[in-house]
């Protein structure tokens, strides 16, 4: 495992000190206030801290203060609920004696139901793309020396835009970018909460940058200050965060100081799942499963393999015949039905 990757697994390895009570700490380069991804991460890591057989599917958190990187952060858990299939738990992260962040996340037993998503966007593969830390290094010169060294720094995440833009003269563009990202190594534990844990550190990371693009600036604009308010995620479906993630971005507003940006994420195993599903010419596709059916989803075969469709209102119209009925219901003489009007 990478040195970057390991420093961020130890990132989020919380000391308990107490029942709910736990303690982390920031990275010791880290700049002027913590990394709202770090928060974020450490504050679903002590919410699972308090569960068990479940995994997490979705959080809500709000930035109530800047936090200090210079000393801990003590995580208080709230076991809000414990029920058969849901858990709730409410996180509250304390400095100096103040909130500086909250959380609320649910989790629930794994279990089968129906499953749909968007379509992932056709974009080229990470090997295609330049890693971002080359990007840095490539404009390291030209950056005050005070920035340099944080600028240019290995990172546990690796990150290669689709759409990247020239970062000390950004031109306006339109508020959506995609790009690629992961964990910076391979070999992490294979348990899902970990990896869930990482995502959210990941998510954080230029994600504001989207609202941006249109006004043709970036972080790097010693005029603009920005920072994270709230933030929320959802989990479908299991993933590796050290393998390749398409991280899809767009901004639908900003005003008053504040934008609105959100995101997908895509794995590329899914990716690829999907493509396969869509030039199969079969009624019906298991993708990691089999035999799951419903009455609502139709299925037939194509060719040799059947004629029709089961199931939906696809196996209801074999039972209907349409007719078209033209009424004239005018007094009007009847014109010339061969003339074009």
């Amino acid at each position: 495992m990478a040195e970057q990757l390991h420093e961020l697994i130890d990132l989020l390895d919380l000391e308990q000190i107490e029942v709910n009570l736990f303690r982390g700490h920031s990275p010791d380069d880290s700049w002027q206030r913590v990394f709202g991804g770090q928060v974020i991460g450490q504050a679903l890591v002590a919410a699972s801290r308090t569960v068990e057989d479940v995994v997490c599917h979705s959080l809500h958190a709000y930035f109530l203060r800047p936090g200090d990187p210079s000393v801990p952060i003590v995580y208080e858990v709230d076991r809000a609920r414990d029920g058969k299939s849901f858990k709730s738990r409410r996180v509250t992260a304390i400095q100096h004696g103040k909130q500086i962040f909250n959380l609320a996340a649910s989790f629930q037993r794994e279990e089968d139901g129906l499953a749909h998503q968007v379509e992932m966007p056709d974009v080229p593969s990470p090997e295609d793309l330049q890693p971002e830390r080359e990007r840095r290094l490539e404009l390291a010169e030209k950056l005050p020396e005070e920035v340099r060294d944080i600028f240019t720094r290995k990172r546990p995440v690796e990150i290669r835009h689709v759409q990247p833009l020239d970062l000390l003269a950004p031109e306006k563009t339109e508020p959506v970018q995609q790009l690629w990202f992961k964990a910076s190594d391979a070999g992490m534990p294979k348990e899902l909460g970990i990896h869930q844990c990482v995502l959210a550190y990941m998510s954080d990371m230029t994600l504001l940058d989207t609202c941006l693009r249109p006004h043709g600036v970036n972080y790097l604009n010693p005029k603009t200050q920005i920072a994270s308010l709230d933030h929320a995620m959802w989990f479908h479906r299991p993933f590796r965060a050290d393998d390749w993630m398409l991280y899809t971005q767009s901004s639908p507003a900003s005003s008053a100081g504040r934008g609105l940006n959100f995101g997908h994420v895509f794995t590329r195993d899914g990716a690829r799942a999907l493509r396969m599903t869509k030039a199969l010419r079969a009624g019906i596709v298991w993708v990691n499963t089999y035999r799951v059916v419903s009455p609502i989803a139709e299925f037939g075969g194509f060719k040799d393999s059947g004629y029709g469709r089961e199931s939906g209102m696809q196996a209801i119209y074999d039972y209907t015949r349409p007719k078209t009925a033209w009424l004239n219901i005018s007094n009007a003489p009847l014109g010339n039905p061969f003339v074009m009007r």
